[in-house]
């Protein structure tokens, strides 16, 4: 059975005070946050469409 997702917010808070050279390494974490909080998210929205 195929899922279709129609909506996906996503949500980010960029602060401008760091340093470029911990950008470097944040960034790789910022990208597993931003893919943690989207795939919580999409777990959210099954777990509605299967209880209806």
């Amino acid at each position: 059975m195929p899922i279709e997702i129609r909506e996906l917010h996503i949500k980010v808070n960029v602060n401008n005070a760091q340093s470029s050279q911990k950008k470097s390494k944040d960034g790789a974490v910022d990208k597993e946050i931003i893919i943690a909080e989207c795939v919580e998210q999409i777990m959210e929205m099954l777990k509605e469409n299967k209880s209806r």
